[in-house]
């Protein structure tokens, strides 16, 4: 099984997503690749994604397609670097981790219409690798009215959906708008929640199993 990982928003918990389920999946045997086609903002100092799930999963074999400097939306990013994206190499890269693993997970960067290159957007190049998703959602105030228009924005751009994770579920909370927020977004999408991440979580091993 191989899936792209979106969100419904920037910093949502993508990545932690991405390096924890990897060590899961290697853990339960299975070569496991992590493509990472955009990456932005890396001025230096700062580890890129890929190295960051090597850290946690080094059997994990790691690709980053592009990688620029400025922190912003890769379309904007690649302008000011100077960087011209050709998707037939995102794709080429994606093929080759598929040579040796079992699964590949591909995580984009923000959501599903950020701009990649000119009338090309994140939904696109989900579609040009032909990848069903994840979508990984915040737990707060926003979350329903955000994670329901990305469901729906995947499914107009029919993108297949195998389901949204909560990311970073504080361990307690009296907040309705976090403790309803699962039953709202599955009441009005007709999608079940794979699973909820609690904060500081590293043990993903019942998704992971629920995706092999």
């Amino acid at each position: 099984m191989n899936f792209f990982v979106t969100g419904t928003d920037t910093d949502v918990g993508k990545s932690y997503i991405c390096k924890h389920l990897a060590k899961e999946f290697t853990k339960l045997g299975k070569k496991t690749g992590y493509l990472k086609p955009f990456q932005s903002g890396m001025e230096e100092g700062i580890e890129i994604d890929a190295k960051q799930i090597k850290k946690t999963a080094d059997k994990v074999i790691t690709k980053s397609s592009y990688i620029t400097k400025t922190p912003c939306t890769p379309l904007i990013s690649s302008e000011i670097d100077n960087i011209e994206y050709n998707l037939e190499k995102v794709k080429a890269d994606y093929e080759e981790l598929n040579k040796f693993c079992d699964i590949t997970i591909v995580e984009g960067s923000g959501g599903l219409y950020v701009p990649v290159k000119k009338n090309i957007l994140m939904s696109d190049v989900i579609k040009f690798l032909n990848l069903p998703i994840i979508i990984v959602s915040r737990p707060n105030l926003g979350t329903i009215n955000h994670t329901l228009m990305t469901i729906k924005c995947a499914q107009n751009e029919g993108i297949e959906i195998l389901g949204f994770v909560i990311s970073n579920y504080p361990e307690k909370s009296c907040d309705p708008a976090i403790l309803r927020a699962k039953e709202m977004i599955e009441n009005y999408c007709n999608l079940k929640i794979l699973d909820i991440i609690k904060h500081n979580q590293t043990d993903l091993s019942q998704l992971a199993k629920k995706l092999i």
